[in-house]
């Protein structure tokens, strides 16, 4: 039988592929479309050349997901290699240029020498919908701040008293400032018209808003240069910031809908401080499927809540933060602890023990995640709701 390994160096328009033999001798090397009649003849191709096909590629989504699910419909063992892996690696292979005939070759290498790389699998629907929706909901939080920020920057510029009385994270402050944005403009209104104009649009607290402003807009009677096309950019984006706020609530619901249809929603929430936003994160990251992981431990690595050694010849016992981590899932954990602080008194009691033995904050929160990996692990693996007090058995 004859084995042969074949790097995919990803890209969104064209991928690069190079097949290797067990010496490393290329047999193939070849630029394709990331087009499905490309791909197709490639796989072809590349299994004429040999008995059994060992793949490697460093996507594992976005513009790789075509080329991926390909080879998974076609039953191709095909092994995943973070592209920082690759770029680590190519410094131990000769040349210093970078092309993306020498990274697929290096792709395929490192699946022919490691055993350490894990294989893709087919996806679950409704956990790549949920992966989906879950990286729009964190880059719609993240386009909100920014917008922010822009619509504080212009309204110091005409009204800074008014920036100064108006906490522009809450909805009223925004539906004012979509009326009204200059102090003129909010003393010819008046606090009583004002009100009433909140009112009118269901915003809480509008007498004190409306107050508010009318105290701001009293210590400014200087109208700023430019203050007109400026005023029109704060109305524009007030309603940006409106808009971001319902695609994010709307989001929220698509969310925890779906994730409620999942098979351990009831298991993972039960879980104190997971609600199904952090769940359906949760399982997002992971896949759902906990046997790639094999161990507790090794999943509490891959979510950055447990420390890695740095130790060299005298030195021992170094431990620091792991560089190469889920940043989501070490989200999950961190957030779901310092929630279940609040909420849960077993949380409560094990942070406060771990503050009173001289560990930090973050420290605690941190030692707090990495217990509460095996208690999930746990209850995934029994299929069984997390309680407060174990369950006492009675002898028979």
């Amino acid at each position: 039988m004859t084995a042969i390994w074949a790097g995919i160096d990803a890209g969104k328009a064209h991928h690069h592929c190079v097949v290797i033999d067990e010496t490393g001798k290329r047999l193939l090397s070849r630029r394709v479309a990331n087009d499905e009649s490309e791909l197709l003849q490639l796989l072809a191709d590349v299994l004429a050349l040999g008995d059994e096909v060992i793949w490697g590629i460093d996507l594992a989504d976005g513009g790789a997901a075509l080329v991926i699910d390909l080879l998974l419909s076609h039953r191709q063992y095909t092994l995943y290699i973070p592209g920082m892996a690759v770029n680590r690696a190519s410094e131990g292979y000769r040349g210093a240029g970078k092309t993306d005939a020498k990274d697929a070759a290096i792709i395929a290498d490192q699946a022919r020498v490691r055993r350490d790389l894990h294989p893709l699998r087919p996806g679950d629907e409704l956990v790549t919908e949920l992966k989906i929706l879950t990286v729009h909901r964190r880059d719609l939080i993240e386009d909100r701040p920014r917008v922010i920020n822009r619509l504080r920057g212009h309204l110091t510029g005409i009204f800074p008293a008014l920036e100064r009385a108006l906490d522009l994270t809450n909805a009223g402050p925004l539906v004012l400032l979509t009326g009204y944005q200059t102090p003129a403009a909010i003393r010819r209104a008046g606090a009583r018209r004002l009100e009433t104009w909140l009112r009118n649009r269901k915003v809480r607290g509008a007498g004190e808003l409306a107050q508010a402003a009318v105290t701001a807009a009293d210590s400014q009677h200087t109208s700023v240069t430019g203050e007109k096309p400026t005023a029109q950019l704060v109305h524009t984006l007030a309603k940006e910031v409106m808009r971001l706020n319902e695609q994010v609530t709307a989001v929220d619901k698509l969310i925890e809908a779906r994730f409620r249809e999942h098979k351990h929603a009831e298991v993972i929430t039960s879980m104190p401080g997971v609600g199904p936003l952090l769940g359906a994160e949760f399982v997002a990251a992971t896949g759902e499927d906990m046997a790639p992981f094999g161990t507790p431990d090794r999943l509490a690595g891959f979510a950055g809540v447990a420390p890695a050694p740095r130790d060299s010849g005298k030195i021992s016992g170094n431990l620091h933060r792991p560089k190469r981590y889920s940043r989501s899932l070490q989200r999950v954990f961190y957030t779901s602890a310092l929630i279940s602080i609040r909420s849960c008194d077993e949380s409560r009691r094990f942070y406060d023990r771990k503050r009173a033995e001289g560990k930090r904050h973050t420290q605690a929160v941190l030692a707090l995640a990495r217990r509460r990996v095996n208690v999930l692990w746990a209850l995934l693996r029994d299929g069984r709701r997390y309680e407060a007090i174990p369950p006492v058995t009675v002898a028979a």
